[in-house]
């Protein structure tokens, strides 16, 4: 089984930065892209970041120049460097992995549980 762990979600100010991290761990034998993403109460979950395993880079419109994604391979963790807090990121935000378990079916796509971003103005 392949697990992600959220971590980094907090409660802060406008102007702020936060860095949130996630780590996939398990039955994996490789990762392909990671990302993040987030939803609020009665909307869609929407990318915010994604990135490939060479490093290729992709962001939602609202984050350009505020957010930088990142990845260790060997550790297997992708991380989220959040600057210039905006009240309107506040949100859940998720982890997400397309990972080729150790049986090498086939890709899936797993999701961490969740870790709460909060910014007051």
């Amino acid at each position: 089984q392949v697990q992600l762990v959220e971590s980094g979600g907090d409660l802060v100010q406008a102007g702020e930065s936060l860095r949130l991290s996630c780590v996939a761990s398990g039955s994996i034998f490789s990762i392909n892209a990671m990302g993040w993403y987030r939803q609020a109460p009665g909307k869609q979950r929407d990318l915010v970041a994604s990135i490939t395993t060479g490093g290729i880079t992709n962001y939602a419109d609202s984050v350009k120049g505020r957010f930088t994604i990142s990845r260790d391979n060997a550790k297997n963790t992708v991380y989220l460097q959040m600057n210039s807090l905006k009240p309107e990121d506040t949100d859940v935000y998720y982890c997400s992995a397309r990972v080729l378990p150790t049986i090498r079916s086939r890709e899936f796509t797993y999701w961490g549980q969740g870790t709460q971003v909060t910014v007051s103005s």
